[in-house]
């Protein structure tokens, strides 16, 4: 609709209108959250919750709606034809740009629960996002330099407990946990200084993947493997509304979280080995589905 205009006027626009959209469903948003914070019976807070996410997966369809009617850009998405949103997912994906999220955000709205994300605890304080992100129940990690893990070792712990405390809310949810397994985005630079083993994947990290599937426990029996390209090149969000990203290339596999992947990761060593064997089998099969992905023909 809008992808012809002059690219300066389309970035404009894409940008008001997504400055208005995330106005119109936060606000809201906010509201019932403190309507959520007073009430005192949970079945009443468990409602106001599902009114939370509907409006929050309303913003994500208006967004996917404007990357459609913004960009050019082609949609090539395989495996998400039988997915529920009554099912709960650990979704693992590689990350290439800032664009995966609302390239994932746009393929599974409504198909799975809405996802969270675990998120730095400086990301709540961006304007209007990070308000949202925590209205939602979006767990915020804290990250701490070597140096002060080597001054204060009891801090190597706050992660897990925060994915504990986050997990334990989730059970009671329909819901879907986000997990970028490398930990930060692929570039070259990153990709020779880790010595990583893939060709088109940094490292994985699995104690977080880890920590999910023990702190859910049986609430959560299925992952999402996620493998996202871009033929042209990741870019920015930027990028894609001015027409630089031709083609986003998507595959999705549903596989059952395998029996004796929950353990204790941090302490049993015969276990963190077992589940890093299979999160890097998992890695060295993606690293062989992106060559094909990206060796297909536009």
């Amino acid at each position: 609709m809008f992808a012809t205009l002059p690219v300066f006027l389309r970035v404009t626009l894409a940008c008001l209108f997504l400055l208005g959209n995330t106005v119109l469903h936060v606000v809201p948003l906010l509201l019932l959250t403190l309507v959520r914070m007073v009430l005192p019976v949970p079945a009443l807070r468990r409602g106001v919750g599902s009114a939370s996410v509907w409006i929050a997966e309303s913003w994500l369809s208006f967004n996917g709606w404007l990357w459609g009617a913004f960009t050019r850009t082609r949609w090539t998405v395989e495996g998400v034809d039988h997915l529920s949103p009554r099912e709960n997912y650990l979704v693992v994906c590689n990350h290439q740009s800032w664009i995966d999220i609302p390239a994932l955000q746009k393929i599974f709205n409504r198909r799975i629960p809405f996802m969270r994300f675990f998120l730095k605890s400086q990301l709540i304080w961006v304007p209007l996002l990070g308000p949202a992100w925590w209205a939602l129940d979006f767990p915020f990690m804290k990250r701490h330099s070597r140096e002060e893990l080597e001054r204060r070792p009891e801090l190597r712990s706050t992660d897990r407990d925060a994915t504990r405390r986050a997990c334990e809310k989730f059970r009671h949810v329909p819901v879907a946990i986000m997990n970028f397994t490398e930990g930060t985005r692929f570039t070259p630079a990153k990709h020779d200084a880790q010595g990583s083993p893939y060709r088109h994947l940094l490292r994985p990290k699995a104690g977080g993947v880890a920590f999910v599937v023990d702190a859910m426990g049986d609430a959560i029996r299925n992952m999402l493997d996620v493998t996202i390209v871009y033929p042209d090149g990741a870019g920015s969000m930027m990028d894609m509304i001015a027409g630089r990203i031709r083609e986003i290339r998507i595959h999705v596999r549903q596989l059952a979280i395998p029996e004796g992947m929950r353990g204790d990761y941090e302490n049993d060593t015969a276990f963190r080995e077992r589940f890093q064997a299979w999160i890097n089998q998992l890695w060295t099969e993606k690293d062989e589905r992106i060559a094909a992905m990206l060796a297909k023909p536009a």
